[in-house]
């Protein structure tokens, strides 16, 4: 990570808010950004204590936000978001309540519209390798195996 020059800790509350204000963050990576910017321990305490009191960061939020995005535009499954936020530092709960909140008929849609894409493209020479190659795929992309089978045999 590079260095940024060093900033007084009120500049780094109001850059910090002001990062806040134009899209969701984690604690986490707020508190990357204020130990870039040069904030000690204590300080980043204090500007991320301010931040939460002040509805700025909100773990709960950030993770709902996240974990939509993540399936609507990446097209992840349930274990990859979650494996990513716990990476982010997300406590269990809001992790858990971010992930039940995905609607199905739009998840279960997604995991269709990656077999349907990705079926014409892969190369295989018999029926168990072409399983056998979508399944990686899909539990690549985050979906459970058993998600994934009940996807390939719908396209079957």
């Amino acid at each position: 990570m590079y260095k940024v020059k060093e900033i007084e800790e009120e500049n780094a509350l109001a850059r910090a808010a002001a990062l806040c204000s134009q899209r969701e963050y984690c604690v986490s990576q707020i508190e990357e950004k204020l130990v870039a910017w040069g904030q000690s321990t204590e300080a980043c305490e204090r500007i991320i204590s301010k931040l939460i009191e002040e509805h700025f960061i909100d773990e709960a939020r950030f993770s709902r936000a996240y974990a939509l995005d993540k399936m609507r535009y990446n097209h992840w499954g349930r274990v990859k978001i979650r494996q990513m936020l716990r990476m982010l530092g997300v406590s269990n709960a809001d992790r858990e309540a971010a992930i039940a909140e995905l609607p199905d008929d739009e998840y279960f849609s997604i995991l269709r519209h990656l077999v349907e894409q990705k079926l014409p493209t892969v190369k295989a020479r018999s029926e168990y390798d072409l399983r056998g190659k979508l399944l990686r795929f899909l539990t690549g992309r985050g979906f459970e195996l058993d998600e994934a089978s009940s996807a390939i045999d719908e396209n079957r």
